[in-house]
């Protein structure tokens, strides 16, 4: 049980990646908070872990209110005694195409999702951080934000702040025992956001055209950034920050 007994929240982990992760560090003794926007999506989740065996409970939060992050990371605390980890893994993207065909309303709903939903956890989570002597996040940034491709803009914008952010806080926080890491996934055709990632249905050819960039020969699973997460939420990684684990099969060499 590599994280027993830690309080986690996992944002966005109603499907896909975040609830590969849920799943992942509850399977290892975790209390997860399940959050999501979704709740149908979320209370599922929870449901499936607890019917597993594991412990995990559902707060619907949207990550772009502040007022909500705050109820969400207060939720950890009520429910847990403490708060020992945050994955900031809710993302969302714009649809592959040129940078001039992207709208305002696409830019702002990206950089609320993906970037300001860090500045809120931050500011949220880092109090009850401090009162427990420490803590982590764990930022679920992107490829795109080390190894940008055309069409995805002002998505690797985003993902390329959270990874410099990430960094910044790092060093920021480490006098209180904080650490802040991320974990860049390379694309993964199972995602609910596939599609808009590769401009359109993963077919074939889409799919053939992004393996290709992969040089391990497959692509990357929710397993594979969960158990990344695992290694950064345990013990094990007490004196790693501010570093980044591309889980990429070496698309970011």
């Amino acid at each position: 049980m590599r994280v027993k007994d830690k309080s986690i929240i996992v944002t966005g982990s109603g499907g896909g990646i975040g609830e590969g992760i849920a799943h992942r560090l509850a399977a290892e003794g975790a209390r997860v908070i399940v959050n999501d926007i979704d709740s149908a999506r979320g209370e599922k989740v929870a449901a499936a872990i607890n019917a597993q065996g594991g412990r995990a409970s559902f707060f619907a939060a949207d990550v772009t209110k502040s007022d909500e992050v705050k109820a969400l990371v207060a939720a950890a605390v009520q429910r847990h005694g403490k708060l020992d980890v945050m994955v900031n893994n809710a993302g969302w993207t714009h649809r592959n195409r040129p940078a001039l065909e992207v709208s305002e309303e696409e830019f702002d709903k990206v950089y609320a999702i993906n970037m300001k939903s860090i500045y809120l956890a931050t500011i949220h989570a880092v109090p009850a951080f401090r009162a427990n002597k420490g803590g982590s996040f764990i930022n679920i940034a992107s490829t795109a934000g080390v190894r940008p491709r055309p069409g995805l803009t002002w998505y690797n914008g985003s993902k390329g702040a959270v990874i410099t952010t990430s960094k910044s806080l790092a060093a920021e926080f480490g006098p209180d025992n904080i650490r802040v890491n991320c974990v860049n996934p390379v694309f993964n055709p199972d995602t609910g956001l596939s599609a808009e990632f590769a401009g359109g249905p993963v077919d074939d050819a889409r799919r053939a055209k992004f393996l290709a960039t992969i040089p391990l020969g497959r692509f990357s699973t929710s397993m594979d950034v969960a158990n990344a997460c695992l290694y950064l939420a345990s013990d094990e990684a007490a004196f790693i920050s501010g570093v980044c684990i591309e889980v990429d099969g070496a698309r970011c060499v």
